[in-house]
């Protein structure tokens, strides 16, 4: 058996495993009513200052919405992120587009946003950091016209082992159908540490890779492993993502899995 054989034997195994008793196990991080155990960090400004209430609750919802930028986007991305860190997880959102693009936003982020997982701290990141060093969990929704996947994979100072092979494209599509905005659709996340790592649309494996690592190419990735962390991810922050397009999650929870 190859590596990458031995690889897929052990999602499938990992798959099957898991009781349908797992339901009562999964606990919410959102709690429906306002951003409690939540750190704000967007470009330009510290840490902890929520600019123009980009992140916001709304009627049981958590909303990323730009209708206070009186002057337009002027890429500011943010990041919304959880206090705690995790490494063995089962990670489950329901999210949905809405609205149109903020003024100033770029072409490609349109209908565009992300989870971010095995992230560096909100704290250790640059005041004018673009993203966190991470692997984004890209969350796409449809122009009407063409096929656009979701569940992508993108890696801001990242790079996986995908394929059999280490893989250092930033973007690489799933292979999900295509949904249209304003639809609610469930993404889910599984992380066995930074070993296996899978994406699930609408309960259906859409991408799967392993060996999660820092590049050292990436001016951010190379200043973490300067300061001592580990080149291989074995965990660390999720964060939802402000990219310049409105969109709303109602539910963000996750079930912990043993290392």
């Amino acid at each position: 058996m190859t590596l990458f054989k031995i690889t897929l034997a052990v999602a499938v195994t990992m798959t099957v495993a898991g009781p349908a008793s797992a339901e009562q196990a999964w606990e919410p991080l959102f709690n429906g009513k306002d951003l409690e155990g939540w750190t704000v960090k967007i470009k330009g400004y510290d840490v902890g200052e929520n600019y123009a209430e980009t992140f916001r609750v709304e009627d049981g919802r958590l909303v990323v919405n730009y209708d206070k930028y009186e002057d337009g986007f002027k890429g500011r991305f943010g990041h919304l992120f959880y206090n705690e860190p995790f490494s063995h997880y089962r990670l489950r959102v329901e999210y949905r587009f809405v609205g149109e693009q903020a003024p100033g936003g770029a072409g490609w982020a349109i209908r565009n946003s992300g989870v971010m997982i095995h992230g560096q701290s909100p704290e250790s990141m640059r005041k004018v950091q673009d993203f966190p060093v991470s692997l984004e969990v890209q969350l796409l929704a449809g122009d009407g016209v063409h096929p656009r996947s979701t569940g992508n994979l993108c890696t801001p100072g990242t790079n996986v082992v995908y394929g059999g092979k280490l893989h250092t494209d930033h973007c690489t599509s799933s292979s999900s159908d295509t949904y249209p905005q304003d639809e609610w659709v469930s993404c889910e996340i599984e992380a066995h540490g930074g070993r296996l790592l899978r994406h699930l649309i609408n309960g259906n494996p859409v991408i799967e890779y392993n060996d999660a690592q820092l590049d050292p190419r990436d001016a951010d990735a190379a200043q973490l492993i300067a300061g001592g962390a580990a080149k291989m991810l074995t965990g660390g922050t999720i964060s939802l993502q402000s990219e310049s397009h409105p969109v709303e999650f109602r539910k963000v929870e996750i079930l912990r899995l043993e290392e």
